[in-house]
């Protein structure tokens, strides 16, 4: 092998490197930062980039999606003096890629201990029963705060969790035996009320019969008062005809009033309890004739009134099936 040969080679070598030197490509969700004697000149964006020879080179090659870092775990006091064990993950994307380079030595690092120094802090003040129950207003908050703090570094927190919160284990089985009784009160609340709806409608349904059958009440008694006034004048019609018959000297009417009374007088006999014999007279002809004289009668009185009802009370005297009239003088 000669000269010539060797030292094409070692020129095509140095060609190779400085090609590849001078050549960079930029993989997409990366940016690089180009350095010129050390100072930084330039951001190199996804796709091929060139440098100048010799002056400059790439400086950081800088994560530009977003990323996911863990928050160590960590015990924290909270406000009430409950010591709870907190560990949270944080969603981050490099906005600028220099001021991220540049401005801070570890960034990954230097957001986990912000992250962890705010979380005491919002954890710390607040009580044990906001804290468990607060996740999302504590979120928020450490959100607004790491989110302001990593601004100047170029860096966008988009989103904050908190991953696990794990409380002591005497206030664990506290708050077990606080959610049972709760449990049981709202159990025994729920079947009081049920109890207090079943008295109520029961007692609807008692004051709803009791004036459906009070109404009942009135509505008999307006029916029984309208029959004793009906039957009250058909009473007066019937002693009014009666009296003018008697004025006009008809015996018939005088026997009227007779059989009546006697009528009535015999049936308080039969309803009497002592009364145990029923003493029936045999003498009948005298009832008839008094009834045959009251048909007369009433059929006067239909000529003299028209279609008027009959009286309902001298319809009496035909009751009389164990008993007559005692014999005329």
């Amino acid at each position: 092998m000669d000269v010539t040969t060797i030292f094409a080679g070692v020129v095509l070598l140095l060609a190779i490197v400085l090609l590849i030197s001078v050549i960079k490509i930029v993989p997409q969700g990366r940016e690089f930062t180009v350095e010129r004697f050390g100072k930084y000149t330039k951001t190199l964006s996804p796709g091929i980039g060139f440098l100048t020879p010799f002056v400059e080179r790439i400086g950081r090659r800088m994560n530009m999606m977003e990323q996911v870092l863990d928050v160590p775990t960590q015990e924290v006091i909270t406000k009430d003096n409950a010591m709870v064990r907190v560990d949270g993950i944080v969603f981050i994307q490099v906005m600028d890629a220099a001021r991220a380079a540049y401005r801070v030595d570890d960034l990954t690092y230097a957001i986990a201990q912000l992250c962890m120094t705010n979380l005491r802090t919002v954890v710390g003040s607040m009580e044990l029963d906001e804290v468990l129950s607060q996740r999302d207003s504590i979120n928020t908050r450490l959100l607004h705060v790491i989110d302001a703090a990593t601004e100047p570094w170029g860096v966008k927190v988009n989103r904050i969790e908190i991953k696990d919160l794990t409380p002591p284990t005497d206030i664990t089985n506290a708050m077990a035996r606080q959610m049972k009784a709760e449990r049981e009160r709202r159990a025994v609340i729920t079947e009081a009320d049920g109890e207090k709806s079943a008295a109520i409608a029961r007692a609807e349904g008692a004051k709803q019969a009791a004036i459906l059958e009070a109404e009942g009440r009135k509505e008999a008694a307006f029916r029984d008062a309208e029959a004793r006034e009906r039957e009250a004048e058909a009473e007066a019609r019937a002693t009014a005809m009666v009296s003018e018959a008697i004025a006009r000297g008809d015996v018939n009417a005088i026997n009227y009033f007779v059989a009546q009374k006697y009528v009535e007088a015999f049936a308080e006999l039969a309803r009497s309890p002592q009364q145990r014999t029923v003493i029936v007279p045999t003498e009948m002809s005298a009832l008839v004739g008094t009834i045959a004289g009251i048909g007369e009668m009433v059929g006067l009185a239909k000529e003299q009134n028209g279609a008027a009802t009959p009286p309902a009370r001298p319809a009496a005297p035909r009751r009389p099936a164990t008993g007559g009239v005692p014999p005329s003088a």
